[in-house]
């Protein structure tokens, strides 16, 4: 990463399932000066997520007082819980001239754009419905009940993939990941989402095919 793309604001969304979080770690490895923001959030930690590394775990009542004192850049209720995002350690990181990657969910990123329209926002898409109801299915975590409620939202987020600045469909990891590096880098143009070949093979996803 050049010093020219240093103390950028950097967003990323995607659908549950999509992979994300795995595209994540697979890019900070490979840009070693991109930071990730750590957001708050009220749901608890998983079995392999620490506190003040995956996420800050905070209680209802403390999240709301953030909220209310203006302390998130954004905000947004996913599966009723909370995530946000600090506005005040993300500044800080961008004053000392890093770029800072943003892991949220659609709705924050409507929040970015509005009040930070400098932001790069990228989406990322599964390679099929079928591919993300299997990935969601593997993590056996989840009851069938919360299966199918994460399968209906990921589907209506998909539909606000048009909102976003590039499109990466995580089909393979590898490649998936070099084309996010290319986008923090300057040079995603393939993964613009006016590009007509990548409309069409999003299209293709939403309406169930492979």
């Amino acid at each position: 990463m050049t010093e020219t793309e240093l103390g950028r604001l950097i967003v990323l969304a995607a659908p549950s399932g999509a992979g994300k979080t795995t595209l994540v770690h697979e890019l900070l490895s490979r840009e070693p000066e991109l930071e990730f923001s750590i957001s708050y959030t009220t749901r608890s930690p998983r079995q392999n997520e620490t506190n003040g590394e995956d996420y800050f775990f905070v209680g209802k009542n403390e999240f709301d007082q953030m909220r209310d004192h203006g302390n998130f850049l954004e905000y947004a209720e996913v599966f009723d819980n909370w995530y946000g995002t600090s506005e005040e350690y993300v500044q800080s990181r961008i004053d000392a001239g890093y770029s800072i990657l943003l892991e949220i969910d659609w709705q924050g990123a409507q929040q970015i754009r509005k009040r930070r329209p400098d932001a790069l926002t990228v989406f990322i898409m599964p390679p099929s419905c079928e591919e993300l109801e299997r990935r969601l299915r593997g993590r056996q975590t989840d009851t069938e009940e919360v299966i199918q409620r994460r399968l209906r939202g990921a589907l209506s987020d998909m539909g606000h993939w048009h909102e976003f600045d590039f499109v990466v469909i995580n089909e393979n990891l590898d490649q998936a990941a070099a084309q996010l590096a290319a986008i923090v880098n300057g040079r995603g143009k393939v993964n613009r989402t006016e590009v007509p070949e990548l409309k069409s093979r999003v299209e293709e996803i939403l309406v169930g095919e492979d």
